[in-house]
């Protein structure tokens, strides 16, 4: 085992993920990746049209997605765990499939918010669909309680 993809949303249950997938990594001398998966741009944005506030709303929230992110890689390699952090955009669940393809995950570690059975009926699970549609085997990682 090589390479190990962990999908992190920057909620609560990400110190949870990226501790599993860190130790997993550090244990199994494998690379860890972080993917997180930012909103895709409203349409306009890049273009002309739209409120420019939009644009520098959206540009400025990416910005601090990427500190975090950044943050996380630095504190992984400082444990000794080859980490790199990956932000890309787009539909949550089909980017993190086709970055786990692209970096051949041996290993997919995601986090479970816990939501309840009426939450999931009705939104569904980001975490039911990686693991329906994983190519790898795939770790679920709860979330903390309080």
């Amino acid at each position: 085992m090589k390479t190990i993809v962990a999908a992190v949303d920057l909620s609560q249950v990400t110190a949870a993920v990226v501790r599993t997938g860190g130790a997993l990594a550090k244990g199994l001398d494998a690379t860890l990746w972080l993917v997180h998966v930012a909103a895709p741009e409203p349409p306009f944005v890049g273009y002309d049209v739209g409120p420019q506030s939009v644009r520098e709303q959206v540009a400025a929230q990416i910005r601090s997605i990427h500190r975090q992110l950044q943050e996380i890689e630095k504190d992984l390699q400082d444990h000794g765990v080859r980490g790199t952090a990956l932000l890309v955009q787009g539909p949550i669940v089909e980017k993190i499939q086709e970055e786990a393809i692209r970096l051949k995950a041996d290993l997919l570690v995601i986090g479970s918010h816990g939501h309840g059975a009426l939450y999931h009926l009705v939104l569904g699970s980001v975490s039911n669909a990686l693991v329906k549609a994983a190519t790898c085997p795939v770790v679920v990682v709860p979330a903390e309680k309080p």
